[in-house]
């Protein structure tokens, strides 16, 4: 009996610690293990990569998708019909899904079938999002190293702006992931623990006053000159469409966006006179390996082993979730939670972690020990070295 792991969905900088995490533990529990590559996209064509014989110490310091990952969604009968082909033939008798929200809909689509079908097969998914949206758990692999990038890019850029604006930008605009949840986005407000950050946040879940952002936006500019904004790509209107809707939709349904950090400097720009500069991060915040959360890649890689440990208990069916114990000093525990509660879920930021345009201390309490500590890639020409895996083109 073999085990499959994969990984789906938009990359992170510690994805692949949670593969780490996942093989490792397979090896040590003597489970044989395969690798999809390209997610369910490529375990439909049998592109496996066999890693009994691999050095996979690489993976705690490699950002993105050592292996490959995919935006899949299984929706059609023929695609159920050859995955399980594939999973008997092969003789897979565990799946490690490694994803975030339309992921975790795939792994119980995959669990439904298998007992549907009468197939022994124990499905586990492994969480992982910048976004951090994923329910019933505290939060995902994948979003400390975000945040702590978007913090420290908005430190950095605000000095720029503090040095520059007397006769330059004063309105220094940074456009973040997130589609409905304004985790990523709050992260921004972070660096105001050690005394710059940004000025306004525009999270998805405050929606979008045109005339009081604003007033807010020219009485900072009157205090002090110069005002760094970060906004949330998924902002929307009172009325809940997307202020930055490119107009279609993308193969889960998701509607498409972007633009919105050009949207408001516009507004800026043109309602208020001021000089203004848009940032775009994208791929950057995701795939920041080189300044990653040591408590995030450490998580990473346990909620890998975790989920290994989990389908050997006969815990399956289930994605792998982390509960906080304590804040001071930080404490979680390991847990689990049926996939169906997980499948195509969102988790909103509280209330409480914001006030108007800011972030309040509730948050702070919340997100700095997900940012804590540096675990540094090994460096080599004064860069980061990163091993790729030859993944073919099948």
């Amino acid at each position: 009996m073999k085990a499959l792991y994969a990984q789906s969905g938009g990359v992170t900088s510690v994805i692949n610690a949670s593969a780490y995490g996942v093989i490792d533990e397979a090896r040590k529990n003597g489970i044989e293990i395969l690798v999809g590559i390209n997610g369910v996209t490529g375990i439909l064509k049998e592109n496996f990569l066999d890693v009994s014989e691999l050095d996979i110490e690489f993976l705690k310091y490699t950002p993105a998708g050592a292996f490959g990952s995919c935006r899949k969604k299984m929706k059609n009968d023929s695609d159920i019909e050859k995955l399980f082909e594939i999973f008997r033939k092969n003789e897979i008798r565990y799946f490690f899904y490694n994803g975030g929200n339309d992921s975790m809909d795939t792994a119980w689509r995959v669990q439904m079938e298998a007992q549907k079908r009468g197939y022994e097969l124990k499905v586990v998914g492994v969480p992982k999002t910048i976004d951090n949206d994923l329910p019933h758990t505290d939060h995902c692999p994948g979003y400390g190293s975000a945040a702590k990038y978007i913090a420290i890019s908005m430190m950095e850029a605000a000095l720029d702006l503090r040095s520059m604006y007397v006769d330059s930008t004063q309105v220094f605009v940074m456009e973040i992931m997130g589609r409905h949840a304004g985790w990523l986005a709050a992260a921004a407000g972070l660096g105001w623990i050690n005394g710059i950050g940004a000025d306004v946040i525009l999270l998805p879940e405050k929606p979008f006053n045109k005339d009081e952002f604003l007033s807010t936006v020219d009485k900072i500019i009157s205090e002090k000159g110069y005002c760094a904004i970060a906004v949330a790509e998924g902002l929307k209107y009172p009325d809940g469409f997307f202020v930055s809707d490119m107009g279609f939709t993308d193969s889960f349904g998701n509607r498409q966006l972007g633009g919105v950090g050009f949207t408001i400097a516009g507004m800026v720009r043109s309602e208020l006179g001021l000089k203004t500069h848009v940032a775009i991060p994208d791929y950057l915040q995701r795939s920041g390996r080189h300044i990653a959360s040591k408590t995030d890649i450490e998580e990473a890689e346990m909620c890998g082993r975790m989920a290994v440990r989990y389908a050997l208990e006969d815990n399956y069916g289930v994605m792998v979730t982390m509960e906080r114990v304590s804040n001071n000093p930080y404490q979680i525990k390991y847990s689990s939670v049926p996939l169906n509660l997980v499948a195509d879920q969102t988790k909103m930021l509280p209330k409480d972690f914001y006030k108007g345009y800011t972030v309040t201390d509730k948050f702070f309490e919340y997100a700095l020990p997900l940012i804590s500590g540096e675990f540094y890639p090994p460096f080599e020409n004064g860069l980061p070295s990163y091993k790729l895996i030859n993944l073919g083109k099948k």
